[in-house]
């Protein structure tokens, strides 16, 4: 018989009920705090500070110092994985990622087969170093990105509003793009099962571009390839536990739900969770979904979204986040200020 978790965020991931809720946020380690700020100029580039595992632990650690959040997350970003598989990735100041696209099975078959992970060994040895730095109540979560999202910079070499170059090419190419969303879920799993020999207890899956899949496209550019990865990471370690965020997924929640894909579903700030729990198992766990502005906003703004996910939420199992990462403006007051009400519910 399995020990039960202590930590809390792990025990909603097991599908209990906790209360108050755990907390942390998307992107808490970022520019809203001047610790983070000072730390990224001392780093170089951006990358370079992914790279870096002593920066990197310590960015992660800064809002775990500063507020106490219940889960700290790696500090890396999603495009080490095409940056390992030998794609070009520069980050530009005030640009965001930029990379060499790639259009077609001729350029993928540039790339490496399989992602050679000793690439990635400063990022395991970032959370090496977390997984005995942490507080021993703290959560250490990894992630990755989706193929999907992924594949969208890798074909647009950019960040894209609605990612019209990738959804072409699945419309153009469709062997490219099921080759590609081959390689990344393969790919994915690898780098998600290292994480969690690294220290890692739970990783996060971004799909940050979900919304721009039109139904026909969905389930085969995103819900399947995120549950290939999910049942790949438990096939290997079952003890691994998986939470699903599929930024503009809500019609497809309860699907992802039937389906298994996941431990916890994280949702975004566009829905409402007393309309949206009520369609999803009591023993799915949930995550979310302040939004971003609201927390920018503070005040009474601020206090009524909190108190409206709480009442939502209250006896099932959920973890307190926000529906999206925070934003660079957000006032630390403000997230001080969410946490005192989320623990003092």
């Amino acid at each position: 018989m399995s020990e039960r978790p202590t930590k809390a965020i792990l025990r909603v991931l097991n599908g209990e009920p906790v209360w108050p809720l755990p907390i942390w946020i998307m992107r808490q380690a970022g520019r809203y705090l001047p610790e983070y700020r000072a730390t990224r100029a001392q780093a170089g580039s951006f990358l370079d500070l992914c790279y870096n595992p002593r920066l990197a632990e310590e960015v992660t650690l800064q809002p775990i110092r500063r507020f106490g959040f219940d889960a700290a997350i790696l500090f890396s970003d999603i495009l080490v994985i095409p940056h390992a598989l030998g794609q070009e990735v520069r980050f530009v100041e005030n640009e965001g990622p930029k990379l060499d696209p790639i259009t077609s099975l001729a350029d993928l078959k540039q790339l490496k087969d399989e992602i050679p992970l000793e690439h990635l060994d400063p990022v395991f040895e970032t959370l090496d170093r977390l997984s005995t730095s942490l507080p021993r109540e703290t959560t250490l979560l990894g992630f990755c990105g989706a193929p999907w999202t992924v594949a969208s910079y890798m074909i647009a070499g950019k960040g894209t509003p609605d990612q019209a170059p990738a959804r072409l090419t699945a419309y153009r190419d469709p062997a490219f793009m099921a080759a590609l969303i081959d390689r990344l879920v393969k790919a994915s799993t690898a780098y998600l099962i290292r994480q969690i020999d690294a220290g890692a207890e739970a990783v996060q899956i971004f799909e940050s571009f979900g919304a721009a899949l039109p139904p026909a496209l969905f389930d085969t550019l995103s819900l399947d390839p995120i549950r290939r990865i999910v049942s790949g990471l438990k096939a290997a370690r079952p003890q691994a536990k998986a939470i699903v965020f599929v930024r503009g997924g809500g019609s497809h929640l309860a699907r992802f739900a039937a389906a298994g894909v996941g431990d916890a579903l994280a949702l975004d700030w566009t829905l409402d969770p007393a309309q949206v729990l009520p369609t999803l198992p009591k023993t799915v766990a949930t995550q979310g979904n302040l939004d971003p502005l609201a927390l920018i906003a503070g005040g009474e703004a601020l206090t009524n979204g909190i108190d409206r996910i709480l009442s939502a939420v209250r006896g099932r199992p959920h973890i307190f986040n926000l529906g999206h990462g925070i934003l660079p403006e957000t006032p630390t007051d403000h997230v001080a200020q969410l946490i005192a009400r989320v623990r003092g519910a």
